[in-house]
């Protein structure tokens, strides 16, 4: 019986059509899928999942492997839900993850790429979840306020909408060739990336040595005409030297941090080429987009994407969350839900924004909040002054525990030799209010960040602890 999924629908017409066309290339532009060697592929691989029973979840961690496609198809046709895990995980978190999501096997590679991702059942037997009306065909894992995993259910008809409007909106069509070095087992990735090749039909060259000169090569010798990036990327690019050239790079695309604009400009200049800032969540896949590129409001992430309906919570407040609606979003979170945030059709973000005449500005998270004696401090305003320090390349403020004022501020800093803390915190004694102005600044050779180029205010806030408790 033809199934009805709505990516396989779609995979049919981009099959139809593109049979011998190449798919997928390696960094030397080497073809190593065509269309149809992943449709041979994903007859394949149902052979290993009939084990399984429609409703069971099966974890995919075998990072930017070219099978992606072949599993993920096989595994929508067996109506099994995708848990993806990034490698990069500790192993105690996989194995949260693994039994949160009570999923009952996994497929992993232990082996050089080229070799086939092998199924390894957890368990003999294991009580299907209860999805209820809603079977999901992806299961994104997200943290919540805690910071304990949960997952996120998706169907088909959701994963198709988000390829849909990534593509509307940023102008991706299948004569582009996209870049492939996020994770596709993050969300962005796996909307930017996987879905668009699935559905339709726009080739990915997959990249897997991460060092940015590495990158940079990569990008120029495989004539890759889009690349979603990180912000870590674009300010290693800025700071090389004798960089190739980028002839066919047409769309450079940032996301999962904000970006600085004092990077997107170095970028321009060096490259001759503007960076688009894309705001997007697990959630609901992507929110926002910079189609112009030409804003210099830090935090600036643009207008609502195609399809993408977005609401003030408190239209009076110069800055507040906000409820998205789509049909992209997920139908809710799992095993708990959270119905007044996620659900029907709706989604409420922790971030806080700011609407301007041009579009949204991100100007802090509800969870970032600093209290200093029970007054609020955004982060993004200190991180905004600072970076307005000639010198400083990068800013990161985030609370620390204080006995007296139960939070104080601190800042780590990338900046130019010869820039000092003392002149960091004099330049903010000058304008920001005192309770806003950092206890210290902590000038770093680079501030940490995982491999979705994101930082962490929890973690900076853990490394740089008060050591004085009278703080």
């Amino acid at each position: 019986m033809k199934s009805t999924d709505a990516l396989i629908a779609a995979w049919r017409q981009t099959i139809g059509r593109a049979k011998d066309a190449p798919a997928i290339f390696n960094a030397r532009g080497q073809v190593v899928r065509k269309f149809s060697e992943i449709e041979e592929r994903a007859c394949d691989f149902e052979t290993k999942i009939e084990l399984f029973n429609a409703g069971s979840v099966i974890a995919i961690q075998i990072g930017n492997h070219e099978d992606w496609p072949s599993i993920l198809i096989a595994c929508l046709r067996k109506r099994l839900a995708v848990l993806p895990l990034e490698q990069s995980i500790s192993d105690q978190q996989r194995d949260a993850a693994l039994k949160i999501c009570r999923a009952i096997g996994v497929v992993e590679t232990a082996v050089p790429s080229g070799k086939t991702p092998e199924v390894v059942q957890l368990r003999k037997t294991a009580p299907t979840p209860d999805w209820g009306e809603h079977l999901p065909g992806l299961l994104k894992l997200t943290s919540g306020t805690t910071a304990a995993p949960r997952a996120v259910r998706f169907r088909s008809e959701q994963l198709l909408a988000d390829c849909n409007q990534i593509c509307d909106t940023m102008e991706i069509s299948d004569v582009d060739l996209n870049f492939g070095i996020v994770p596709i087992s993050h969300s962005y990735g796996f909307s930017n990336l996987l879905t668009p090749l699935i559905a339709r039909g726009v080739p990915m060259v997959l990249s897997r040595d991460r060092m940015p000169r590495a990158v940079l090569a990569d990008l120029g010798g495989s004539n890759a005409t889009v690349f979603p990036g990180t912000p870590v990327f674009y300010q290693a690019f800025c700071e090389m030297e004798d960089v190739p050239a980028l002839p066919k790079l047409r769309l450079c695309i940032s996301a999962g941090a904000p970006l600085a604009i004092a990077v997107a400009r170095q970028f321009r200049q060096k490259f001759n080429l503007p960076i688009h800032s894309f705001y997007g969540a697990s959630e609901c896949g992507g929110i926002c987009y910079e189609h112009n590129a030409e804003n210099d409001v830090e935090g600036f992430v643009g207008q609502p994407m195609k399809g993408v309906d977005i609401e003030m919570c408190d239209p009076r407040a110069s800055a507040s969350q906000i409820c998205i609606r789509s049909p992209a979003v997920g139908d809710g979170y799992f095993p708990e839900s959270d119905e007044a945030k996620l659900g029907d059709g709706f989604f409420v973000p922790d971030d806080l924004l700011n609407k301007t005449a041009n579009g949204f500005r991100i100007v802090g998270r509800t969870s970032d909040l600093i209290n200093v004696a029970g007054k609020k401090v955004s982060p993004a305003e200190v991180e905004a002054h600072l970076m307005r320090f000639s010198g400083v390349r990068q800013a990161v403020v985030f609370g620390r525990a204080s006995i007296l004022r139960n939070e104080e501020v601190a800042a780590c800093v990338v900046a130019s030799p010869g820039v000092s803390e003392a002149e960091l915190l004099e330049f903010c004694r000058r304008e920001l209010s005192t309770w806003q102005v950092p206890k210290r600044v902590f000038i770093v050779d680079a501030i940490p960040v995982n491999e979705r180029g994101k930082s962490s205010r929890r973690e900076l806030a853990h490394r740089f602890a008060a050591r004085s408790p009278l703080r």
